[in-house]
């Protein structure tokens, strides 16, 4: 039986009066690739924020290899090294090189050393096509390579598990590729990744669980030949009819 390392329980949560995600229940096992699917306004990035507690849930576990989060009982910083997070928009600091992105949260959070921190950036770095641009600012970086810089930042904490918050959204069509290129080797190698994602050609081909969101619940989750090819449920029917041709 695969290690269990997320286990989200009765997840909920809310911004004022509008119920953005309903009960939420569901997990992640070691070297699982999960694609959360669905309308935009259905509770997809909420839930990954959530998950890495950029945003409190309003009730709910998350646990972590048995442990709520939640509880107090871990500090977010601590959580986040081992769970960590590639966002739409990057979220690179402007005024540090490609090679500083990537060496400052290891030496905040991991304390590693600086020789020992260069030598973990540039390894990830390396893996993920970017080592040319190392002393460039993200400012001279196209979308697809800023994103792939901070999946190498991310990669470079040795994170357990990867949350993908719509990774190419962001990006024009001719650099979505190199980004997903990059996912998809990392799916071969055995990382465990949950990914917010419009990309349904990748959910298909890549995931080994797709999961379905409507309206702030999760309405169907299955493989996805479940998914793509029998889904059981109306809504998941309609969601789909719209991309018969990936």
């Amino acid at each position: 039986m695969s290690e269990m390392l997320l286990d989200i329980r009765h997840l909920s949560k809310s911004f004022g009066s509008h119920e953005v995600l309903r009960d939420i229940d569901f997990t992640v096992a070691k070297g699982e690739v999960i694609s959360v699917i669905g309308a935009s306004g259905s509770g997809k990035s909420t839930l990954l924020r959530c998950i890495n507690l950029l945003e409190t849930p309003n009730s709910g576990e998350i646990l972590y290899r048995g442990q709520n989060v939640l509880g107090g009982s871990m500090k977010p910083h601590t959580y986040r090294a081992h769970v960590g997070m590639v966002f739409q928009s990057f979220n690179l600091f402007h005024n540090m090189t490609v090679l500083e992105n990537c060496i400052v949260g290891q030496q905040q959070v991991l304390k590693r050393s600086k020789e020992e921190a260069r030598e973990m950036a540039m390894d990830y770095l390396e893996k993920v096509g970017m080592t040319p641009y190392i002393h460039a600012k993200p400012r001279q970086l196209s979308g697809g390579q800023k994103q792939r810089v901070a999946i190498a930042r991310a990669l470079a904490m040795n994170p357990e598990v990867l949350l993908f918050d719509e990774p190419t959204s962001a990006l024009d069509p001719e650099m979505v590729g190199e980004v997903l290129s990059v996912m998809q080797d990392l799916a071969r190698e055995g990382m465990t990744m949950l990914v917010v994602t419009h990309e349904m050609a990748f959910a298909r081909d890549v995931s080994s669980r797709v999961v379905y969101m409507n309206e702030g619940v999760i309405c169907e989750q299955g493989t996805p030949a479940e998914i793509f090819g029998n889904p059981q449920r109306k809504e998941t029917q309609d969601f789909l009819s719209r991309f018969r041709n990936v």
